[in-house]
């Protein structure tokens, strides 16, 4: 087989590592943007927060106009003799203006004011802290602790104990067996909240309502219901329950009142309030003022950036300097290879800011009936595209905007992607967005007679009569989304 060498030509669109910093740079949520910046700083000594007071203008500074191929350079002996620094530093100029950036349309804030912080205890911080309550010797106090680190979010105990006595020979070289081991887990399961350390729904149930035993006469029903009949309780099979156990509608609601009270997912209460999910920092803000839709950054995307006041000036001493070592001008090369990667972190945040507010800008026209009104079914349907056409963006980099961002309203705060949907077509021929439809059929399902609610079918018809053209499997569809159970589960007595 002979083998050939020929030249091809193509055509490859590569993104620098500058590009690919700036997209990362603009998925950064505004709650870790300071975080970001931090980190930058402590990469770049050249790089410094601003201070309050200085008011010259971003587009004015020396630095702005940089010549990057000096930046570029590889060390060798011909650079060294042709460093030129006059765009950085400025004979009799002994204020160059700071590089920096700032919303004025926010007023100054007390940078050294008080910020108060939640101190709170997690879900498995908790559970050691009852633990060390018990009276443990060392061994099963060790024993207890990999129990309780194996604990879920939910606080159920879903490892095997085959499992849990590997980990503790492997790992810690603790010998134990089940029995001990169902000893301590018994014990756990006192724990508070009550349910942790149950090994599924049906234990964690039967855990919180053994602790009321007592109370009230439904309470010894609903324990024998859920341990003989559990499935016909989730699947809602009240008549079959009834007839087992000789029940009256009565008895049912009394025990289905005293279930519906448990908790499923005890370890949830500590650890969701732990989690920093729960603060959501809005990136814009909306008002609606007389009519006019007014949007502003929020002020932490408009960070104060500069360019290192002593960078500047060791510049200047090395431009005033007659002796220039080989070693001097090996620093002065460094000092500008720093100067001009805060100044490309300075230009990135700035853009940054630019990108979130054309995209917000184009979001808040595209859906201005909704802004006024908060009505979802206002909402126009809208798609990555458009909103890349209106800004000259790619689609990309309106999805990393949408997916990560929120905009807090006077009717809430949302996601971004919350006003993107597809379109459905109507009867008479009009596109309305899906989310309407979802919107409608929520207010359906709230409407309907609990004791009679609507079949899918049923949604179907009634969706059509409205003139909304759609198919009882989309209607299932957008009822699964909306996390809306069946008909049948929907059903209470």
């Amino acid at each position: 087989m002979a083998l050939h060498q020929s030249l091809q030509q193509k055509l490859l669109q590569k993104l620098s590592p500058q590009q690919i910093q700036l997209m990362k740079l603009l998925q950064v949520p505004t709650a870790i943007l300071d975080e970001r910046i931090k980190e930058e700083m402590e990469e770049n000594p050249a790089l410094e927060q601003g201070e309050e007071g200085h008011e010259d203008e971003f587009e004015n500074d020396e630095f702005a106009e940089s010549n990057d191929d000096d930046f570029e350079k590889d060390g060798s002996a011909d650079d060294y003799d042709n460093i030129d620094i006059s765009e950085y530093v400025h004979e009799g100029d002994d204020d160059i203006g700071d590089y920096k950036l700032r919303d004025d349309n926010y007023p100054e804030q007390d940078d050294n004011k008080t910020i108060p912080h939640k101190v709170e205890v997690s879900f498995i911080e908790l559970m050691l802290q009852q633990v060390g309550m018990l009276p443990l010797n060392d061994h099963q106090k060790k024993i207890a602790e990999q129990i309780v680190g194996s604990l879920d979010d939910d606080g159920y105990l879903r490892r095997e104990i085959s499992s849990i006595i590997d980990d503790l020979a492997f790992r810690q070289n603790i010998i134990t067996d089940e029995e001990e081991i169902s000893d301590l887990i018994l014990q756990i399961q006192q724990f508070d909240p009550a349910g942790v350390g149950a090994r599924n729904l049906q234990e964690c149930l039967l855990l919180q309502l053994e602790r009321k035993v007592g109370e009230e006469k439904s309470v010894e029903l609903a324990i024998k219901v859920l341990e003989k009949y559990f499935d016909e309780f989730t699947k809602k099979h009240y008549e079959k329950i009834q007839r087992a156990l000789n029940l009256t509608d009565e008895d049912l609601r009394a025990i289905i009142s005293q279930i519906v009270k448990l908790n499923p997912k005890p370890g949830g209460i500590v650890s969701e309030s732990g989690k920093g999910g729960n603060y959501i920092i809005p990136d814009f803000f909306i008002v609606n003022n007389v009519g006019k839709l007014e949007l502003t950054l929020n002020s932490k995307n408009a960070p104060d950036l500069r360019i290192s006041e002593g960078y500047r000036d060791m510049l200047k001493d090395y431009d005033r300097g007659n002796k220039k070592d080989k070693q001097q001008k090996e620093a002065v090369l460094f000092i500008k290879q720093k100067i001009d990667s805060a100044k490309w972190f300075i230009d990135a945040i700035k853009q940054r800011q630019n990108t979130l507010l054309n995209t917000m800008e184009a979001i808040m026209d595209y859906q201005r009936d909704f802004f006024l009104t908060g009505d979802e079914t206002d909402l126009r349907p809208m798609i990555l595209k458009d909103i890349a056409e209106r800004t000259n963006l790619d689609i990309s980099t309106v999805s990393r905007v949408a997916n990560s961002k929120f905009v807090q309203t006077e009717f809430g705060t949302y996601r971004l992607k919350f006003f993107f949907s597809e379109s459905l077509q109507t009867d008479s021929g009009e596109e309305v967005s899906t989310r309407e439809v979802k919107k409608i059929l929520t207010d359906l399902i709230s409407d309907e007679s609990k004791k009679h609610p609507y079949s899918d079918e049923k949604l179907t018809e009634m969706l059509q009569e409205k003139g909304y053209n759609i198919a009882r499997r989309t209607v299932a569809k957008y009822r699964e989304q909306l996390n809306i159970p069946v008909a049948r589960l929907r059903k209470i007595l």
